[in-house]
Protein backbone atom coordinates (compact mmCIF):
# COMPACT_ATOMS: atom_id res chain seq x y z
CA UNK A 1 0.00 0.00 0.00
CA UNK A 2 2.02 3.21 -1.33
CA UNK A 3 2.26 6.40 1.11
CA UNK A 4 1.18 9.63 0.14
CA UNK A 5 2.55 12.76 2.07
CA UNK A 6 0.66 15.97 2.53
CA UNK A 7 1.73 19.14 3.07
CA UNK A 8 -0.11 22.92 3.18
CA UNK A 9 0.58 26.13 1.46
CA UNK A 10 -0.61 28.93 3.17
CA UNK A 11 -1.16 32.50 1.76
CA UNK A 12 1.36 33.81 4.00
CA UNK A 13 4.45 33.30 6.50
CA UNK A 14 1.70 33.93 9.81
CA UNK A 15 1.93 31.35 12.09
CA UNK A 16 1.79 30.83 15.88
CA UNK A 17 5.47 30.53 16.48
CA UNK A 18 6.18 33.40 13.97
CA UNK A 19 3.49 36.19 14.53
CA UNK A 20 -0.42 35.87 14.61
CA UNK A 21 -0.89 39.71 13.90
CA UNK A 22 -1.17 40.60 10.30
CA UNK A 23 -3.59 37.63 9.44
CA UNK A 24 -4.50 39.03 6.54
CA UNK A 25 -1.27 39.28 4.33
CA UNK A 26 -0.89 37.83 1.26
CA UNK A 27 2.27 36.98 0.46
CA UNK A 28 2.52 35.42 -4.08
CA UNK A 29 6.41 35.06 -3.56
CA UNK A 30 5.94 32.63 -0.46
CA UNK A 31 3.38 31.00 -2.12
CA UNK A 32 5.94 29.75 -5.09
CA UNK A 33 8.80 29.31 -2.50
CA UNK A 34 6.79 27.33 -0.15
CA UNK A 35 5.23 25.30 -2.84
CA UNK A 36 8.59 24.26 -4.62
CA UNK A 37 9.90 23.31 -0.70
CA UNK A 38 7.48 21.12 -0.76
CA UNK A 39 8.11 19.20 -4.19
CA UNK A 40 11.82 19.28 -3.08
CA UNK A 41 11.40 17.39 -0.10
CA UNK A 42 9.34 14.73 -1.76
CA UNK A 43 5.88 16.10 -1.06
CA UNK A 44 3.18 14.40 -3.11
CA UNK A 45 0.17 17.21 -2.53
CA UNK A 46 -0.40 20.63 -0.89
CA UNK A 47 -3.45 21.46 1.20
CA UNK A 48 -4.92 24.57 0.06
CA UNK A 49 -6.98 25.68 2.81
CA UNK A 50 -10.09 27.39 2.78
CA UNK A 51 -11.59 29.42 5.49
CA UNK A 52 -14.40 32.88 5.07
CA UNK A 53 -11.44 35.02 5.08
CA UNK A 54 -8.92 33.25 3.40
CA UNK A 55 -7.80 34.03 -0.69
CA UNK A 56 -9.50 31.50 -2.91
CA UNK A 57 -8.22 28.53 -2.76
CA UNK A 58 -8.55 27.76 -6.25
CA UNK A 59 -6.49 30.54 -7.32
CA UNK A 60 -4.23 29.93 -5.43
CA UNK A 61 -3.83 26.11 -6.34
CA UNK A 62 -3.83 27.18 -9.73
CA UNK A 63 -0.76 29.14 -8.76
CA UNK A 64 1.06 25.74 -6.80
CA UNK A 65 0.54 24.12 -9.96
CA UNK A 66 2.28 26.59 -12.60
CA UNK A 67 5.32 27.00 -10.05
CA UNK A 68 5.80 22.92 -9.59
CA UNK A 69 6.08 20.35 -12.24
CA UNK A 70 4.80 17.20 -10.21
CA UNK A 71 3.50 18.14 -6.62
CA UNK A 72 -0.69 18.00 -6.46
CA UNK A 73 -2.76 20.65 -4.60
CA UNK A 74 -5.32 19.58 -2.67
CA UNK A 75 -7.79 22.17 -2.67
CA UNK A 76 -10.53 22.74 0.15
CA UNK A 77 -13.84 23.37 -0.71
CA UNK A 78 -16.80 23.81 1.00
CA UNK A 79 -20.27 23.16 -0.72
CA UNK A 80 -23.08 25.15 -0.67
CA UNK A 81 -21.78 28.36 -1.77
CA UNK A 82 -21.35 27.63 -5.29
CA UNK A 83 -23.03 25.18 -7.65
CA UNK A 84 -22.31 22.01 -7.86
CA UNK A 85 -21.66 22.07 -12.03
CA UNK A 86 -19.64 25.21 -11.63
CA UNK A 87 -17.40 23.82 -9.28
CA UNK A 88 -17.43 20.56 -11.29
CA UNK A 89 -15.74 22.51 -14.80
CA UNK A 90 -13.95 24.44 -12.17
CA UNK A 91 -11.77 21.61 -10.92
CA UNK A 92 -12.34 19.53 -14.51
CA UNK A 93 -10.33 22.92 -16.33
CA UNK A 94 -7.61 23.24 -13.51
CA UNK A 95 -7.00 19.15 -13.51
CA UNK A 96 -6.68 19.46 -17.24
CA UNK A 97 -4.71 22.48 -17.46
CA UNK A 98 -2.25 21.05 -14.78
CA UNK A 99 -1.83 17.38 -15.93
CA UNK A 100 -3.68 13.91 -14.55
CA UNK A 101 -3.84 13.18 -10.81
CA UNK A 102 -2.56 16.69 -9.83
CA UNK A 103 -5.80 17.96 -8.55
CA UNK A 104 -8.30 16.74 -5.81
CA UNK A 105 -10.75 18.69 -3.22
CA UNK A 106 -11.11 18.30 0.00
CA UNK A 107 -14.88 18.63 0.88
CA UNK A 108 -15.27 20.93 3.97
CA UNK A 109 -18.80 20.70 5.53
CA UNK A 110 -18.41 22.54 8.17
CA UNK A 111 -17.33 22.74 11.20
CA UNK A 112 -17.00 25.82 12.58
CA UNK A 113 -20.30 27.41 12.56
CA UNK A 114 -19.14 30.85 13.34
CA UNK A 115 -17.20 30.50 9.94
CA UNK A 116 -20.06 29.50 7.90
CA UNK A 117 -22.37 32.57 8.98
CA UNK A 118 -19.41 35.17 7.56
CA UNK A 119 -20.62 33.63 4.38
CA UNK A 120 -24.06 33.70 5.12
CA UNK A 121 -24.65 29.88 6.00
CA UNK A 122 -27.20 29.10 8.67
CA UNK A 123 -28.19 25.71 7.65
CA UNK A 124 -27.87 23.27 10.39
CA UNK A 125 -25.35 20.77 10.86
CA UNK A 126 -27.34 17.33 9.62
CA UNK A 127 -29.12 19.14 6.87
CA UNK A 128 -25.71 20.40 5.91
CA UNK A 129 -24.35 16.82 5.17
CA UNK A 130 -27.51 16.34 3.66
CA UNK A 131 -26.88 18.85 0.97
CA UNK A 132 -22.85 17.66 0.71
CA UNK A 133 -24.57 14.40 -0.41
CA UNK A 134 -26.57 15.30 -2.83
CA UNK A 135 -23.61 18.09 -4.21
CA UNK A 136 -21.41 15.68 -4.50
CA UNK A 137 -23.93 13.28 -6.88
CA UNK A 138 -23.82 16.20 -9.00
CA UNK A 139 -20.39 17.48 -8.97
CA UNK A 140 -19.56 13.59 -10.14
CA UNK A 141 -22.29 13.52 -12.92
CA UNK A 142 -20.60 16.34 -14.67
CA UNK A 143 -17.62 14.73 -14.68
CA UNK A 144 -18.75 11.08 -15.66
CA UNK A 145 -22.05 11.68 -17.73
CA UNK A 146 -21.24 11.69 -21.27
CA UNK A 147 -24.18 13.27 -22.22
CA UNK A 148 -26.55 16.39 -20.41
CA UNK A 149 -28.74 15.42 -17.37
CA UNK A 150 -31.22 16.78 -15.37
CA UNK A 151 -31.10 16.43 -11.49
CA UNK A 152 -33.96 17.21 -8.95
CA UNK A 153 -32.84 17.15 -5.55
CA UNK A 154 -34.02 18.64 -2.22
CA UNK A 155 -31.13 21.15 -2.36
CA UNK A 156 -29.86 21.85 -6.24
CA UNK A 157 -32.20 21.33 -9.76
CA UNK A 158 -30.51 21.76 -12.87
CA UNK A 159 -31.74 20.55 -16.35
CA UNK A 160 -29.04 20.16 -19.36
CA UNK A 161 -26.34 20.33 -16.83
CA UNK A 162 -23.16 19.00 -19.07
CA UNK A 163 -19.65 19.62 -19.02
CA UNK A 164 -16.93 19.97 -22.29
CA UNK A 165 -13.95 19.34 -20.35
CA UNK A 166 -13.83 15.85 -19.05
CA UNK A 167 -11.20 14.63 -16.53
CA UNK A 168 -7.73 13.13 -17.87
CA UNK A 169 -9.35 9.66 -16.84
CA UNK A 170 -12.61 9.00 -14.93
CA UNK A 171 -10.88 9.26 -11.56
CA UNK A 172 -8.17 11.32 -12.01
CA UNK A 173 -10.18 13.96 -9.68
CA UNK A 174 -9.72 12.67 -5.78
CA UNK A 175 -12.62 13.83 -3.19
CA UNK A 176 -10.94 14.08 0.20
CA UNK A 177 -13.46 14.38 3.33
CA UNK A 178 -13.59 14.82 7.26
CA UNK A 179 -16.12 14.47 9.59
CA UNK A 180 -16.58 12.29 12.85
CA UNK A 181 -20.19 12.75 13.33
CA UNK A 182 -22.73 10.17 12.01
CA UNK A 183 -23.94 12.33 9.11
CA UNK A 184 -20.20 12.36 8.14
CA UNK A 185 -19.53 9.47 8.26
CA UNK A 186 -22.11 8.45 6.36
CA UNK A 187 -21.60 10.53 3.18
CA UNK A 188 -17.69 10.67 3.70
CA UNK A 189 -17.94 6.75 3.24
CA UNK A 190 -20.19 7.11 0.15
CA UNK A 191 -17.77 9.57 -1.65
CA UNK A 192 -14.44 10.20 -0.04
CA UNK A 193 -11.39 8.49 -1.93
CA UNK A 194 -9.21 9.36 0.95
CA UNK A 195 -10.84 10.18 4.97
CA UNK A 196 -8.56 12.41 6.60
CA UNK A 197 -8.66 12.06 10.04
CA UNK A 198 -7.55 13.97 13.34
CA UNK A 199 -4.37 13.56 14.92
CA UNK A 200 -5.82 11.20 18.08
CA UNK A 201 -4.32 8.31 19.71
CA UNK A 202 -4.00 4.77 18.15
CA UNK A 203 -6.73 3.03 19.61
CA UNK A 204 -9.66 5.78 18.47
CA UNK A 205 -7.86 6.36 15.15
CA UNK A 206 -8.44 2.65 14.41
CA UNK A 207 -11.23 2.21 15.90
CA UNK A 208 -12.83 5.18 13.30
CA UNK A 209 -10.93 3.16 10.49
CA UNK A 210 -13.17 0.01 11.02
CA UNK A 211 -16.19 2.50 11.47
CA UNK A 212 -15.68 4.12 8.56
CA UNK A 213 -14.65 1.05 6.45
CA UNK A 214 -17.48 -0.67 7.39
CA UNK A 215 -20.10 2.20 6.44
CA UNK A 216 -18.09 2.67 3.11
CA UNK A 217 -18.18 -1.41 2.43
CA UNK A 218 -22.14 -0.71 2.27
CA UNK A 219 -21.79 0.99 -0.71
CA UNK A 220 -18.62 -1.40 -2.26
CA UNK A 221 -15.82 0.95 -1.50
CA UNK A 222 -13.24 0.63 0.38
CA UNK A 223 -11.36 4.54 1.80
CA UNK A 224 -7.68 5.41 2.40
CA UNK A 225 -7.42 7.23 5.54
CA UNK A 226 -4.74 10.50 6.12
CA UNK A 227 -3.89 11.17 9.80
CA UNK A 228 -2.39 14.62 10.66
CA UNK A 229 0.00 15.57 13.02
CA UNK A 230 3.03 18.50 12.98
CA UNK A 231 6.58 16.58 13.95
CA UNK A 232 8.97 18.23 16.12
CA UNK A 233 12.40 16.88 15.44
CA UNK A 234 15.49 17.05 17.47
CA UNK A 235 19.29 15.25 17.29
CA UNK A 236 17.95 13.26 20.28
CA UNK A 237 14.86 13.15 22.06
CA UNK A 238 15.44 15.80 24.94
CA UNK A 239 16.10 18.19 22.62
CA UNK A 240 12.96 17.29 20.46
CA UNK A 241 10.96 17.66 23.64
CA UNK A 242 12.76 21.08 24.48
CA UNK A 243 12.15 21.85 21.18
CA UNK A 244 8.29 21.27 21.54
CA UNK A 245 8.28 23.51 25.21
CA UNK A 246 9.56 26.21 22.95
CA UNK A 247 6.95 26.05 20.68
CA UNK A 248 4.31 25.72 23.50
CA UNK A 249 5.85 28.99 25.01
CA UNK A 250 6.16 31.01 21.45
CA UNK A 251 2.57 30.12 20.96
CA UNK A 252 0.98 31.44 24.16
CA UNK A 253 2.43 34.47 23.82
CA UNK A 254 1.82 34.84 20.49
CA UNK A 255 -1.94 33.82 21.13
CA UNK A 256 -1.94 36.11 23.95
CA UNK A 257 -0.74 39.07 22.18
CA UNK A 258 -3.03 38.53 19.26
CA UNK A 259 -5.76 38.86 21.22
CA UNK A 260 -5.01 41.88 23.10
CA UNK A 261 -4.77 43.45 19.26
CA UNK A 262 -7.23 45.73 17.41
CA UNK A 263 -8.71 44.25 14.18
CA UNK A 264 -11.10 41.34 13.38
CA UNK A 265 -10.91 37.90 14.86
CA UNK A 266 -10.65 35.64 12.19
CA UNK A 267 -10.48 31.82 14.38
CA UNK A 268 -12.98 30.34 16.75
CA UNK A 269 -11.65 29.79 20.47
CA UNK A 270 -13.42 26.08 20.24
CA UNK A 271 -13.94 24.46 16.61
CA UNK A 272 -17.96 22.96 17.03
CA UNK A 273 -17.13 19.82 14.86
CA UNK A 274 -17.36 16.86 16.86
CA UNK A 275 -13.70 15.30 15.47
CA UNK A 276 -12.74 18.70 17.47
CA UNK A 277 -14.21 17.95 20.51
CA UNK A 278 -13.06 14.46 20.17
CA UNK A 279 -9.33 15.82 20.15
CA UNK A 280 -9.85 18.19 22.83
CA UNK A 281 -11.69 15.38 25.40
CA UNK A 282 -8.13 13.76 24.95
CA UNK A 283 -6.53 16.39 25.21
CA UNK A 284 -7.69 17.48 28.61
CA UNK A 285 -6.95 14.39 30.48
CA UNK A 286 -3.03 14.05 29.19
CA UNK A 287 0.14 15.97 28.03
CA UNK A 288 1.27 12.48 26.00
CA UNK A 289 -0.27 9.63 24.44
CA UNK A 290 1.12 6.16 22.71
CA UNK A 291 4.43 7.42 23.96
CA UNK A 292 5.21 10.52 21.76
CA UNK A 293 1.69 12.00 20.38
CA UNK A 294 1.85 15.59 22.45
CA UNK A 295 -1.04 17.18 23.16
CA UNK A 296 -0.69 20.00 25.23
CA UNK A 297 -0.67 22.17 22.62
CA UNK A 298 -4.01 20.94 21.44
CA UNK A 299 -5.21 21.88 24.76
CA UNK A 300 -3.96 25.69 24.62
CA UNK A 301 -5.46 26.13 20.77
CA UNK A 302 -9.05 24.20 22.32
CA UNK A 303 -9.44 23.54 19.04
CA UNK A 304 -8.22 20.55 16.91
CA UNK A 305 -6.91 19.97 13.35
CA UNK A 306 -3.13 20.42 13.18
CA UNK A 307 -2.34 20.82 16.46
CA UNK A 308 -1.31 17.32 18.25
CA UNK A 309 2.32 16.60 17.00
CA UNK A 310 4.77 13.85 17.02
CA UNK A 311 7.75 14.84 19.37
CA UNK A 312 11.31 12.44 18.76
CA UNK A 313 14.13 12.24 16.61
CA UNK A 314 13.34 11.59 12.94
CA UNK A 315 13.70 7.85 13.70
CA UNK A 316 11.20 7.89 16.32
CA UNK A 317 8.53 10.05 14.68
CA UNK A 318 9.07 7.60 11.84
CA UNK A 319 8.08 4.78 13.40
CA UNK A 320 5.53 6.58 15.77
CA UNK A 321 4.19 7.31 12.17
CA UNK A 322 4.60 4.28 11.07
CA UNK A 323 2.14 2.34 13.49
CA UNK A 324 -0.65 4.36 12.23
CA UNK A 325 0.08 2.78 9.01
CA UNK A 326 -0.10 -0.75 10.69
CA UNK A 327 -4.08 0.21 11.23
CA UNK A 328 -4.64 1.34 7.83
CA UNK A 329 -3.61 4.86 7.48
CA UNK A 330 -1.50 4.99 3.93
CA UNK A 331 -1.74 9.20 4.30
CA UNK A 332 0.12 11.44 6.84
CA UNK A 333 -0.57 14.96 6.88
CA UNK A 334 2.61 16.26 8.04
CA UNK A 335 2.92 19.98 8.89
CA UNK A 336 5.42 22.26 10.09
CA UNK A 337 5.49 25.21 12.90
CA UNK A 338 7.94 27.41 10.58
CA UNK A 339 6.18 26.37 7.38
CA UNK A 340 8.84 26.88 4.80
CA UNK A 341 12.04 26.07 7.29
CA UNK A 342 10.28 22.78 8.77
CA UNK A 343 9.14 21.58 5.26
CA UNK A 344 12.80 20.96 3.94
CA UNK A 345 13.80 19.58 7.25
CA UNK A 346 11.09 16.78 6.56
CA UNK A 347 12.31 16.44 3.45
CA UNK A 348 15.71 15.80 4.56
CA UNK A 349 15.24 13.75 7.29
CA UNK A 350 12.15 12.38 7.95
CA UNK A 351 10.08 11.37 4.98
CA UNK A 352 12.79 9.35 3.42
CA UNK A 353 12.55 7.72 6.69
CA UNK A 354 8.91 7.32 6.33
CA UNK A 355 9.01 5.93 3.17
CA UNK A 356 11.49 3.61 3.73
CA UNK A 357 9.69 2.04 6.40
CA UNK A 358 6.43 1.68 4.98
CA UNK A 359 8.39 -0.09 1.79
CA UNK A 360 9.64 -2.54 4.27
CA UNK A 361 6.82 -3.16 5.94
CA UNK A 362 5.43 -4.46 2.35
CA UNK A 363 7.96 -6.32 1.91
CA UNK A 364 7.72 -8.67 4.88
CA UNK A 365 3.62 -8.74 4.14
CA UNK A 366 4.31 -9.91 0.85
CA UNK A 367 7.15 -12.37 1.59
CA UNK A 368 4.83 -13.74 4.47
CA UNK A 369 2.09 -13.83 2.16
CA UNK A 370 3.89 -16.26 -0.56
CA UNK A 371 5.33 -18.43 2.11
Amino acid sequence: MPIEILGTVSHSRVTETTGLRGASAFEPEYIAALARAHEQAGYDRVLIGHESWRPDAFQIAAYVLYQTSRLGALVAHRPGFTQPTLAARQALTLERLAGAGRVALHIITGGDEADQRRDGDDVPHDARYARTDEYLDVLKRVWREPSPFAHQGDFYRVDGAFSAVKPHHPDSIRLSFAGASDGAVRVGAKHADIYMLWGEPLAPTQAFVERVQAEAARHGRQVRFSVSQRPILGATESEAWERAEHIFETSRRELEAAAKAEGPRFSSPVRSSVGAKRLNAVAQEQDIADERLWLKYTRLLGAGGSTSALVGTPEQVAQAYLRYYDIGVSAFYIRGWNLLDDTVEYGQTLIPLLREGAAERDRVLASAAHR
